[in-house]
């Protein structure tokens, strides 16, 4: 069974950096695209960043770029996001999903073409 779990939310201070990590079981990453999204009260859900993993292509959201980054490691077969000079607008659950390393690039960055989600883990950004 094809499984997501993420990890490493918590509460931080505006500039401060957390890691987010997306755990996966049940495939391998090599075929799959991972994205994060997040998605903060009275908002809707958006992409933040997704990397595909048999080349290890990556893509950011203007607002992200230079201040995140992406990664991934198949020997512990995990995405991680890592988050530096977090603002107040960052705060969100944030979600990582995988969807199958198919069709345009452009579809990577729609929530709607990924098929497994995970639960979510908040990040919350407070002074």
């Amino acid at each position: 069974q094809l499984q997501l779990v993420e990890s490493g939310g918590g509460l931080v201070q505006p500039g401060g950096s957390l890691r987010l990590s997306c755990a996966a079981s049940g495939f391998t990453l090599d075929k799959y695209v991972i994205g994060w999204f997040r998605q903060a009260p009275g908002k809707e859900r958006e992409i933040v960043s997704y990397i595909e993993s048999s080349d290890g292509t990556k893509g950011y959201i203007a607002s992200v770029a230079g201040r995140f980054t992406i990664s991934r490691d198949y020997a512990k077969n995990t995405v991680y996001l890592q988050m530096n000079s977090l603002k107040f607008e960052d705060a969100a659950v944030y979600y990582c999903a995988a969807r199958l390393s198919t069709g345009s690039r452009w579809n990577f960055m729609r929530g709607d073409t990924y098929s497994y989600w995970g639960q979510g883990t908040q990040v919350t950004v407070s002074s």
